[in-house]
């Protein structure tokens, strides 16, 4: 109990500046959470979906993969059916690389989006801190010039610890926040990575392919 009470009088004593910084602490962790349960779901599904193609693949089964990819929820079956829509049709490599590639640039924008928000809260509250300390000591300098001399200095060292109150908060929920966004940004690093993988072995996988069917017709 002793620690709640120490908390809600370091809140309260914060003054007006400390609910804007709660505010933004509780949008950004919204967004965090929202978005590491989004992609830790898109890794889930997209490890399921190359395990379940990547057999087929480099048994040459592009028919089961296909039918496989087409059926799957997930971004790497999307991606890879793009690439196997166009097995057996064109002989071209570029063709399936650029149909693969104008997945990716589908897809990554969806990623990342509201990512960046997490860092924008994280220095928003940051600089909401400093900007609260600010307002404090001029309204405690304020004070003081008007106080009577005896009790200056009691009542600036108060004023100042109490505007102080603001910075701290601030940066308790800005580098929170900093921490998450780095950690969301590799992870979307990671599942970007993860499909690039999957696009270049298919894409090997089906041009060897093609070659080896040109050189048993020839």
């Amino acid at each position: 109990m002793d620690v709640i009470y120490s908390i809600i009088g370091f809140f309260a004593s914060g003054g007006a500046f400390m609910y804007p910084i709660l505010l933004v602490f509780a949008v950004g962790s919204a967004i965090a959470i929202e978005r590491f349960i989004t992609l830790s779901a898109v890794t889930h599904k997209n490890d399921a979906a190359w395990k379940s193609l990547q057999p087929l693949l480099n048994q040459g089964e592009f028919d089961e993969a296909r039918e496989i990819a087409a059926k799957e929820d997930s971004i790497m079956a999307r991606i890879l059916n793009l690439g196997l829509a166009l097995q057996g049709a064109v002989r071209r490599r570029e063709d399936v690389e650029i149909a693969m590639e104008e997945g990716m640039t589908e897809v990554i924008p969806q990623l990342e989006k509201r990512t960046p928000y997490v860092a924008l809260a994280s220095n928003i509250a940051t600089l909401l801190g400093l900007l609260g300390t600010i307002m404090g000591l001029i309204e405690a300098f304020t004070a003081v010039a008007n106080a009577n001399p005896a009790e200056k200095a009691d009542l600036l060292s108060a004023s100042i610890s109490v505007a102080m109150n603001t910075t701290a908060f601030g940066l308790m929920v800005g580098i929170p926040l900093l921490v998450v966004h780095t950690v969301l940004t590799a992870k979307t690093n990671e599942i970007v990575d993860g499909l690039e993988m999957a696009s270049v072995k298919a894409l090997s996988v089906i041009t060897n392919r093609a070659r080896r069917q040109l050189e048993i017709a020839a």
